[in-house]
């Protein structure tokens, strides 16, 4: 049976694919004619080959509360999501003033904290940040870059705008999944892909190799990627992106400090480390100087990067700008540093600390989306119309224990993409993270990630909630 989308029914959703009257998007069409010429049987056989390379490449990912093992896939549709060339150009600008921005901020709060003096944030939400951390004062990173690599989750809400749902500067992860996601539609699909001009993906870790050492004291400083070890959630993309630099992955047990200097222990002997890639929250790093019930910390790492001896990368501190409720401040922030208004528009977002909006959003909980400031992987999380009446008590309890630790935002209706299941294609909802590299200039991967909901009705993306991803493909004109 010849698959058409004739009865594709969008839900009232912005579809990414589809428009209201029934038609293709231009910048689809390429795509709908291609697989209009295939059946249902031939993609269930693309598919199952796509989850074998999947499996033999160990493209996997940890789930923690799983006693069932502690390695899955990372589910993959083969329906890719396309961005056209001017949408792609409009996000690009601006997620570069939205960084460039987010690192001024984080730069003065360590430093002068001229933004709380003016009254711009309040200075109780702002230090009262657990990403906060008084330690960092006066730290002063190489060339002035605190937040090197970020990835910023967007959204389009029912009127098919583009909205920035919440940024994430300390250890964001997925980008692994977007290379290797191009790698497997080239093989699987290689006949469509070569059709189409995408943008290219591929040059990914030259780049970010090239921000490494843009960091460093010199061409020839030793880069590595520090990693927890293989039970985190990430592991995968650690050694990934190690091996494709050609840099050295390492584990806290494999450095040592010596006369200030971060060591690494090698066959050879103790070698000198001049950037470190880090994978590890902030609070781990060093037990002596944060956390001292870490088990993952280098003691003593934390003067050595104080000194300049060593490049952390992200810079300690960047947690700050990863905390929820900070991020409502960030288009006053992009006004304050830059005087220029925000290209992309946060979501509607509620303050908890506020008293007024805390009751409305206590009396409005069946509606709202509620988050805590600083959890991420979908947890921490209350969708009201999803939820139960004890769900919705306890969330109230939560919120008037601790206002501080939460936002509340409107239930957006994210925008929908085709996926493929079985014998049917339906629209599921998908966000977008593309990945922001700070270096010598300012690169973003062309397109990212699109995280889509596998099951059906949910809007809970993340793959330890069910969620899986799609190439993302860039036109390049």
């Amino acid at each position: 049976m010849p698959i058409t989308f004739s009865d594709y029914d969008k839900h009232h959703f912005f579809d990414e694919m589809v428009t209201e009257d029934g038609s293709i998007r231009p910048h689809y069409q390429a795509l709908a004619d291609y697989l209009q010429t295939k059946s249902f049987r031939q993609l269930q056989d693309r598919q199952s080959y796509i989850n074998k390379i999947l499996l033999d490449l160990g493209i996997t990912f940890n789930v923690y509360s799983d006693s069932e093992g502690t390695e899955r896939i990372f589910p993959f549709d083969l329906i890719p999501r396309i961005i056209s060339n001017s949408e792609w150009a409009f996000l690009e600008k601006g997620l570069k003033q939205r960084i460039t921005a987010l690192n001024l901020f984080i730069d003065d709060m360590y430093h002068d904290q001229k933004i709380l003096k003016d009254g711009v944030i309040p200075s109780d939400i702002a230090l009262s940040s657990k990403g906060y951390l008084p330690q960092c004062s006066g730290l002063n990173p190489a060339r002035g870059i605190w937040c090197h690599i970020t990835g910023t989750d967007l959204i389009r809400d029912r009127d098919g705008q583009y909205y920035v749902l919440e940024d994430n500067l300390r250890c964001p992860s997925g980008v692994a999944y977007v290379l290797e996601n191009r790698e497997i539609m080239k093989r699987a699909f290689s006949t469509l892909v070569q059709s189409v001009e995408i943008q290219p993906v591929s040059n990914y870790p030259t780049q970010l190799l090239e921000l490494l050492k843009f960091v460093a004291a010199n061409d020839r400083s030793t880069c590595a990627v520090l990693t927890p070890g293989i039970y985190n959630s990430a592991y995968f993309e650690h050694s990934f992106l190690a091996r494709q630099m050609g840099i050295e992955l390492v584990q806290p047990s494999d450095l040592v400090i010596r006369d200030h200097y971060v060591m690494m222990r090698t066959t050879r002997g103790l070698k000198k480390v001049d950037v470190l890639y880090r994978r590890i929250d902030d609070t781990f790093l060093d037990p002596t100087v944060f956390d001292a019930d870490s088990m993952l910390g280098i003691p003593g790492i934390f003067d050595v990067i104080r000194r300049g001896n060593v490049t952390m990368v992200n810079a300690p501190g960047t947690g700050i700008a990863d905390d929820k409720v900070i991020y409502c401040f960030v288009p006053k922030m992009i006004k304050y540093y830059l005087n220029e208004d925000p290209i992309i528009p946060n979501v509607e977002t509620y303050i908890c600390s506020d008293p007024v909006q805390l009751t409305h959003v206590i009396q409005n909980l069946d509606k709202l989306v509620v988050k805590a400031a600083n959890e991420a992987g979908g947890y921490g999380m209350l969708v009201g119309p999803h939820s139960t009446k004890d769900e919705q008590n306890e969330f109230r309890d939560k919120l008037l224990a601790n206002p501080r630790n939460y936002i509340a935002q409107p239930t957006l209706q994210f925008s929908r993409c085709p996926s493929f299941f079985e014998d049917s294609i339906e629209g599921r909802h998908v966000d977008l993270r593309p990945y922001i590299l700070y270096g010598e200039d300012i690169n973003i991967l062309p397109g990212g990630l699109t995280r889509v909901a596998l099951r059906k009705g949910s809007l809970v993306v993340n793959s330890s909630q069910g969620g899986g991803s799609k190439d993302t493909w860039v036109l390049a004109r």
